[in-house]
């Protein structure tokens, strides 16, 4: 049999600027690939709706890796399996991939590519999804960083590598056929506000950096307005990477100066993936151990019947129900309502992090290993840099100074839509006569709130200085 070269590829579905498939191509030999929706003991298994995500890439992915004469195929198993077996059957004298930073993740992969090097096969590894590597940037004292804005500060020192061009086209081929089995029931709604893919996310910043990019700063914490660049997901599967954001905004920035501001202010989010994933690899693993020990000694609360009335948007507080719903129907929610949401879940309803962030691991599009865990840490307080455990987001006021009028409460939770102004972000102070008009019956129609903000936040602070 022929040599050839396996590239096994995780969240890194793009053509452009992928190191270990640029790397395969180079050598005269066939190219196979393969994603494996990985089932090994101790990976965390992808989510609902990231599957959903997950196939509609990987159609895409398919014909343009067939247009460069490279065949795709899928698998689900135990990739330790797996890919050793694949090695034999396509004469693979090579295997490469691009690298994942998690605890379990980089332990799997470090025992794989030793077990392949024993068998003569080389196997390496290349960076595609960071600006820079976890161990390429440290504090003056050579230690990891715990705080975002010395880190934000030493990222904008670094040089941060030009992304690698598109690969010109080979000998084609004709695309294999790829079963997923069968999507979760939820998928419609997904794909109803989703086009997932390498070439949506290319035209999605195009057209981001065009039209909203000066207004992001002051239009970001909105939710009712379409003002955020909507890449997360495009991002957590890899379809770009963040040095193509990068280089993209400081070639608008070097052209326009005036935009210095703005895109500076969309490159610090950018940073604030890459200062997860810092997180993510100088600890362990943070979707189950409190970055701060002092928070694994807190009593949190058991209360079944609030974890799911917050899942299912059913908590009585208008922008936290928005936000469950939004979530539910789209795969995706709005960044400042995902810290109100998860706010009321870990301090005025007690309940660990940990619930949520699992939730959230199902349901979102964007559910990615590093920023949803270190998210859901930061808002707790238990995070390397988090708000500090008295923040404790009021979801009445912050509804009223980010959705001032109710538009994206009304659009989410339309059992309000004819509630006055005033009260749509607190019905259960309107008075009789003003929920009989808008038609509204609260604990019928609409639920009564499941926990009072007030002597909650009194509870959460009072828990949590202990």
């Amino acid at each position: 049999m022929a040599s050839s070269t396996l590239v096994w590829l995780r969240n890194d579905l793009r053509i452009a600027d992928n190191p270990a498939l640029a790397a395969a191509l180079k050598h005269d030999a066939p190219v196979h690939a393969v994603y494996v929706l990985e089932t090994d003991r101790g990976l965390r298994p992808l989510g609902g709706a990231a599957k959903v995500w997950l196939h509609e890439s990987l159609k895409g992915l398919n014909g343009d890796l067939a247009e460069r004469g490279v065949r795709l195929s899928y698998r689900e198993g135990d990739s330790a399996t797996l890919i050793p077996e694949l090695v034999r059957e396509t004469g693979a004298e090579r295997v490469y991939w691009n690298r994942r930073y998690d605890p379990a993740g980089r332990a799997h992969d470090a025992a794989l590519k030793s077990a392949l090097k024993s068998d003569g096969i080389e196997a390496e590894s290349f960076n595609a999804a960071l600006l820079v590597e976890p161990w390429d940037i440290a504090t003056k004292q050579g230690t990891p960083y715990g705080v975002f804005t010395p880190f934000w500060n030493a990222l904008r020192d670094k040089p941060i590598a030009e992304p690698i061009g598109r690969i010109e086209k080979h000998e084609a081929i004709s695309p294999p056929a790829l079963d997923f089995g069968e999507a979760p029931f939820w998928a419609e709604g997904i794909l109803a506000h989703w086009t997932a893919g390498e070439s949506r996310a290319k035209n999605m910043l195009a057209d981001f950096l065009d039209d909203l990019l000066a207004d992001y700063p002051k239009d970001r914490d909105v939710p009712r307005k379409d003002a955020t660049s909507r890449m997360s997901p495009h991002l957590r599967f890899g379809e770009i990477g963040p040095r193509q954001i990068w280089h993209a905004v400081r070639h608008l920035i070097d052209a326009n100066p005036a935009m210095a501001s703005a895109g500076g202010k969309f490159l610090s989010e950018v940073a604030w993936r890459e200062f997860s994933y810092h997180l993510l690899y100088h600890r362990d693993d943070i979707a189950r151990h409190s970055m701060q020990e002092r928070f694994d000694t807190i009593d949190w609360r058991k209360d079944t019947r609030a974890l799911h009335a917050w899942q299912k948007g059913q908590t009585g507080i208008p922008v936290v129900d928005a936000g469950m719903r939004q979530l539910w129907r789209t795969g995706w929610m709005h960044n400042r309502v995902r810290m109100l949401t998860a706010s009321l879940l870990t301090k005025n309803l007690l309940i660990d992090w940990r619930k949520g962030e699992q939730w959230f691991w199902d349901t979102l599009v964007d559910a990615d290993p590093a920023n949803n865990p270190a998210s859901w840490q930061w808002v707790a307080g238990s995070g390397a840099d988090a708000a500090p455990y008295f923040r404790i987001f009021n979801p009445v006021t912050q509804g009223e100074k980010f959705d001032p009028g109710g538009a994206y409460v009304r659009k989410w939770v339309p059992e309000l839509k004819d509630m006055p102004d005033k009260w749509v972000h607190k019905p259960w102070e309107a008075d009789a006569g003003t929920l009989d008009k808008a038609g509204l019956k609260l604990g019928e129609t609409y639920p009564e709130p499941i926990v009072d903000l007030k002597a909650s936040r009194a509870r959460a602070l009072d828990t949590l200085k202990r």
